[in-house]
């Protein structure tokens, strides 16, 4: 347990040292927030969708957390060609415990990063639509979305050994998870085809839970969302650590 505490508090400062990273990071949700929340705002209320900002902002909250959790993989590979990863793995702890704080230090900055997003969207006009007893149940849904792409992005580096690659394959599937999922369109009315895709996002699930959450009615509802994210970040956590502990240094 020492050395999972260790290892998250390490993600931690990692995170509040780089100031660029943080700023940076900020920038992406925020053009998307202000382009399209105000952009098609006027569009989606006539199309009788009420508030575009309020469906929006759960959206927004799950892209900053997604990929910032996703990325956090990277630092895997960044270690592993500083040595860093190599005086990790020699000390007499067991992988598990090293991937297991090196994950939930990468959650929990996502989660920040989430947080942090939220804020400014609550800046921006967005207002809770339910009680704000469910606020907790948002942040279970934003932790567990964090902790399965914390997962993911250690699986991918884990197989991986060049920053590029790592870059290249994070790309090609993060963006099509955000576009392919509940963000920034309601599921209802879409094609068939597209809605099974958008049912086989986990992305999906993690949006709709905080929109359910912070907005109104769950699409799929709270336990559907809880049963399906829960069971991906739980074999994502087992593959991700699997695959850490085959690294070969």
């Amino acid at each position: 347990m020492k050395a999972v505490y260790i290892l998250w508090l390490r993600q931690l400062k990692r995170y509040v040292r780089s100031k660029s990273r943080m700023v940076g990071s900020l920038g992406q949700p925020i053009i998307f927030l202000f382009a399209l929340g105000f952009g098609f705002g006027p569009t989606f209320q006539k199309a009788g969708g009420g508030n575009y900002l309020q469906f929006l902002t759960p959206g927004i909250v799950a892209m900053s957390v997604l990929f910032t959790a996703v990325f956090s993989g990277i630092e895997i590979i960044w270690d592993r060609q500083f040595g860093f990863l190599k005086e990790t793995l020699v000390a007499p702890v067991p992988r598990l415990a090293i991937v297991m704080g090196r994950t939930l230090g990468g959650a929990t900055v996502a989660s920040i990063q989430g947080l942090i997003v939220f804020a400014i969207c609550l800046a921006a006009g967005f207002r809770f639509a339910t009680s704000a007893l469910l606020l907790p149940l948002a942040l279970v849904f934003l932790f567990l979305l964090a902790l399965l792409f914390t997962a993911v992005g250690t699986a991918i580096a884990s197989v991986l050994q060049d920053l590029q690659g790592f870059q290249l394959i994070m790309n090609f599937m993060v963006l099509p998870l955000f576009f392919f999922s509940d963000a920034l369109f309601p599921i209802h009315g879409l094609p068939t085809a597209l809605r099974i895709v958008l049912r086989l996002n986990p992305v999906t699930y993690g949006v709709d839970g905080l929109r359910g959450a912070l907005t109104h009615g769950f699409a799929f509802g709270l336990g559907e969302d809880l049963v399906i994210l829960g069971a991906l970040t739980a074999v994502m956590l087992s593959v991700g650590s699997y695959l850490f502990s085959k690294i070969q240094l």
